[in-house]
């Protein structure tokens, strides 16, 4: 075999073998949110039970195949948070074999960042749905209508609110992570202020019904949001420029 077959058998075995790698991680993340989704599952009542304590009003179905549709949805949520930390566990481990030593402790710490932010995220979504939008929707009416509110219209409506308020959360350690991989920089986010401030209005606007009030709700918090974001970037952006230093002055 000659040094150029030697190299291409050598090259296509690496990435048969990365493949075969990133196969198992994600049986390993479906076999989690398999487990998850079973304990949703079982535990449907008490979290429908949860979230019925924040209403108002009693959630109908329309017929009797919905009943199979809450399950699976309550359950489904559930499996989506519990498996999240997983994913990224798992991410973390393919990729881990491609970075040094500090860069594996540094990254290592995104992951539980990540499902908190999540986590805080949903709770904030939730609060802003059930204390400030639900009150406002059922104020327009007045008394005009007979009001009958289904199970999928009002999960629709919620999970519209909630995802994208769990996925804005996620912009700190969104930036830290790119700014340790020299992406992005705080200066860049700086100069770009204010075309990120018309992005998050724009997304803050349409996640909430058109009162200026909740709308200021629902913005505010992402604004604060950049601001850490770019806090949090100069921190890692000068750890990373010291260590720099540190390492070419050693190698001077």
């Amino acid at each position: 075999m000659s040094e150029e077959q030697r190299f291409d058998h050598e090259k296509e075995m690496n990435v048969v073998g990365h493949l075969s790698e990133l196969r198992n991680r994600l049986i390993v993340t479906a076999v989690f949110f398999i487990l998850f989704f079973i304990i949703g599952f079982l535990y449907v009542e008490m979290i429908y039970g949860f979230i019925e304590d924040d209403l108002p009003f009693k959630l109908s179905v329309t017929g009797l195949t919905d009943l199979i549709s809450v399950y699976l949805t309550l359950a489904g949520v559930t499996a989506l948070i519990g498996t999240l930390p997983i994913l990224c566990l798992q991410v973390w481990l393919f990729i881990r074999p491609g970075l040094t030593k500090p860069e594996r402790k540094a990254t290592l710490l995104y992951i539980p960042a990540i499902f908190l932010l999540f986590i805080t995220g949903i709770a904030f979504g939730y609060t802003v749905f059930v204390d400030f939008i639900i009150p406002f929707l059922l104020s327009l009416n007045d008394g005009m209508f007979n009001e009958i509110f289904t199970y999928d219209r009002y999960f629709k409506l919620l999970f519209r609110i909630v995802l994208p308020f769990a996925l804005f959360f996620e912009i700190p350690v969104i930036a830290m992570f790119l700014t340790h991989l020299g992406i992005l920089t705080p200066e860049f986010m700086r100069r770009t202020r204010k075309y990120a401030y018309l992005i998050l209005v724009i997304l803050g606007a349409l996640i909430t019904p058109p009162d200026f009030v909740l709308q200021l709700v629902a913005i505010i918090p992402l604004i604060l949001l950049y601001e850490i974001s770019i806090y949090l970037c100069r921190i890692v952006y000068r750890r990373k420029l010291k260590k720099h230093q540190e390492f070419m002055e050693n190698n001077s």
